[in-house]
């Protein structure tokens, strides 16, 4: 059973211009999926099956996920992969792993290997070619595994083909200023939860007001501290943001932590590549 709010899904529908993106992928249709926190509290079985029915409704060439499966025990996903295999589309399922499907030292092993039985494949700081050697997709591990690696992989790669990165923790997107990324999807942020109308993602306000606040006192204001060790740049906390020369996708997840959403629904991402062509 879920016991906290979440609100109703959200199927978000992005258009992504790809600098020369070959002509043969031009609409070429993804589907994100991120931070299901599949373990009896945060996510509801209703809502992961409206979301997997959104996912084959948009008839998607390839889906995404990024990471967070499970929340800390990594057993759960014995049951969520049985939910996961109805998932369809025409060119497979391709993943991450987040910072909390490695919590136990078993979980990466456990979770790699149930994703696996039903076809996902899993990347770990390596290449894919699942719509043909014109696009590759980049998985990294996460940034909190100590094996976030990107040079040996970016470096090998030609600086004239564009690419898709998954990447579990935006921050990332900073690190990865200094090659070609055409499009990054990440997730992690959850959206920030609660969404402030007027002003934007709760934590950004919070990080603001940190400074002005004496020591003592912070540690009585609710998820200050677990705020800024979320992430660094909490104004890419959702949507489609410009890093340096490089894109960026934030998908605000399923799962939901206490005290739930506030303005910040659950989401499935939708993105359909357009070309893009440089002079």
């Amino acid at each position: 059973m879920n016991w906290v709010f979440s609100g109703p899904l959200r199927v978000e529908t992005v258009e992504i211009a790809i600098a020369d993106l070959p002509a043969s992928l031009k609409g070429t249709k993804l589907v994100q999926l991120s931070d299901l926190h599949y373990d009896g509290v945060r996510l509801s079985e209703n809502l992961l099956a409206q979301a997997i029915e959104a996912c084959n409704q948009a008839e998607a060439d390839l889906i995404l996920l990024t990471g967070d499966y499970v929340t800390d025990d990594p057993n759960p996903i014995d049951q969520l992969v049985q939910r996961l295999k109805h998932l369809q589309s025409r060119a497979g399922i391709y993943a991450v792993l987040g910072n909390h499907d490695l919590h136990h030292r078993r979980s990466k092993v456990q979770v790699t290997n149930a994703l696996t039985s039903i076809g996902v494949r899993v990347l770990w700081n390596e290449v894919a070619y699942p719509l043909g050697s014109e696009l590759p997709f980049v998985g990294f591990a996460d940034l909190w595994s100590r094996e976030f690696n990107p040079a040996p992989i970016m470096n090998e790669l030609d600086p004239k083909t564009p690419r898709i990165v998954l990447s579990h923790n935006p921050d990332t997107a900073e690190l990865l200023q200094q090659w070609r990324v055409d499009l990054q999807l990440s997730g992690h942020t959850h959206g920030g939860q609660v969404v402030i109308p007027g002003f934007g993602p709760g934590p950004i306000l919070l990080n603001k007001l940190q400074p002005h606040i004496p020591k003592p006192m912070q540690r009585w204001i609710p998820f200050m501290r677990a705020c800024t060790r979320v992430v660094k740049h909490w104004e890419w906390a959702e949507g489609l943001h410009q890093v340096g020369n490089n894109q960026l996708y934030i998908n605000r997840g399923l799962g939901s932590y206490a005290p739930g959403r506030l303005f910040c629904p659950p989401e499935v991402t939708v993105i359909t590549l357009v070309r893009e062509v440089r002079n």
